[in-house]
């Protein structure tokens, strides 16, 4: 039937064929979107940073941990949904899928809505407690309370691209970022530079972008032919379905919100330094982001390949997947990490051109970006316990490993006089990366013995 060879188009067969070919088939449309979906954040601060100053820059680009803080939680339940479409989808449990889209998907907008309130309300207060400059705090709040009316599509856009991603469709998702990042590129330049709307207009084009994406993912899953199909009629929470995401997603999104707090002490550190250090670590940040990006996508597959073959019982598969995608984030993060050091100056003119902030975001990339491979390394393997449906775990390792660490970093080593500086901040990025990295790969192990002596797999 052409619904049948339409649906082939799209999916990947996960458990069967090689690892390599199909990892970097789902892989590398994942990334692409990701830059995509970068670009929002990018193209808001190079536009601010050339055309409405550093304290625009500083206010944009200061933004981002506070942001991942609120919206993480919520966006570890789309791992929790992720993980359960792969599952089912492989099992051929149509029942239960079906369950999972529409939970899933109500339980989107219902995140969304919430995040949309609280973010408005509490925008200022919060960017008081992380010591922001007084000089952008203003404009710091402007951006972030119309930021956060795109929440709603947002959550949608990500549980909607998330379900695709479940069943091997990273193609479609790429489409719809492409022509809303065109739009969102578009409608900055005209708001910033025709309406002089600094930061009121960046965030406006952000989240016009946002909800065309919403529009366009929600639209393609109420036109699908298999059992991810979204219907009006099967719209609500299933109980049992929300429970599973929860016991997966949620401490995904605490892990998640973990990282995001540690990174809020850190940005409140950064920030004691003066809006020019500020700025040039924004900077260096969205930089590296594309990096991030790169290797988290290897990441996002493992959590959907160790997850399908685990409900189509390929168990013997499921190392060489994880083994495979280590391989691949680790050449991946070296060569880009290194790479956008190296090209650090001229990438860093591209949000300002005054010297003093580029001199900061270099201070940055020569210590954060060409260690970001640990980094990578590190999500792999969390990814691949959550394929296997161990969430808990992760999260607990992480809280130590990372954000205690760091804490610690922050509050006893970083005050003694003469290490308080910004690359001391920066030096606790790979050294809590390759301690948890560490602690990761042996719970791994442990799970995978554990399934052996219970399952014989």
């Amino acid at each position: 039937m052409p619904t049948q060879r339409k649906t082939k188009n799209y999916t990947i067969d996960m458990c069967e064929g090689s690892i390599l070919k199909k990892l970097l088939l789902f892989a590398l449309p994942l990334i692409a979107s990701s830059i995509l979906q970068l670009f929002f954040n990018a193209a808001d601060v190079i536009v601010v940073g050339k055309f409405a100053g550093d304290h625009a820059l500083a206010a944009v680009g200061s933004n981002g941990s506070i942001i991942n803080l609120l919206t993480n939680v919520f966006m570890g339940l789309s791992v929790g949904a992720n993980v359960l479409v792969a599952r089912y989808f492989a099992a051929k449990q149509e029942k239960d899928l079906r369950k999972t889209v529409h939970t899933a998907m109500t339980v989107s907008v219902l995140c969304g809505s919430f995040l949309a309130i609280a973010g408005a309300l509490a925008a200022k207060q919060v960017l008081t407690l992380m010591q922001s400059p007084p000089e952008v705090i203003g404009l710091s709040t402007l951006y972030l309370r119309i930021y956060f009316l795109g929440m709603p599509a947002m959550m949608a856009y990500n549980f909607g691209a998330a379900i695709l991603r479940g069943v091997g469709d990273t193609k479609r998702p790429l489409y719809y970022l492409s022509f809303s990042g065109v739009v969102n590129v578009v409608l900055n330049l005209i708001f910033v530079i025709v309406f002089h709307m600094s930061v009121a207009g960046v965030a406006l084009a952000t989240i016009i972008s946002q909800y065309i994406s919403a529009f366009l993912v929600v639209n393609c899953l109420m036109n699908e032919e298999s059992g991810i199909r979204l219907e009006k009629q099967y719209l609500g929470i299933d109980k049992a379905i929300l429970l599973r995401i929860i016991r997966i997603g949620l401490p995904a999104g605490i892990q998640g919100s973990l990282f995001s707090l540690s990174n809020v002490v850190i940005q409140s550190s950064v920030n004691s330094f003066g809006a020019i250090v500020v700025a040039g670590n924004s900077a260096a940040q969205n930089i590296e982001g594309f990096v991030y990006v790169a290797m988290n996508a290897f990441s996002q597959a493992v959590v959907a390949f160790v997850s399908q073959n685990l409900g189509a019982g390929k168990f013997e598969r499921i190392n060489k997947v994880v083994f495979t995608s280590q391989l691949c984030v680790s050449a991946v993060g070296l060569i880009l990490g290194v790479g956008a050091y190296l090209l650090g100056e001229p990438l860093l003119h591209l949000y300002s051109d005054n010297a003093m902030v580029i001199e900061a975001g270099l201070n940055r990339l020569a210590i954060i970006s060409v260690t970001y491979a640990l980094c990578g390394m590190m999500d792999c393997m969390v990814g691949a316990l959550r394929g296997l449906g161990c969430s808990v775990m992760p999260m607990i390792v992480s809280l130590l490993g990372v954000c205690v660490l760091r804490m610690v970093w922050i509050f006893v080593f970083f005050q003694i006089e003469q290490y308080h500086t910004v690359g001391t901040i920066y030096y606790a990025y790979p050294i809590t990366w390759t301690i948890t990295f560490l602690i990761h790969t042996t719970c791994y192990i442990l799970v995978r013995r554990k399934m052996k002596k219970s399952w014989g797999v």
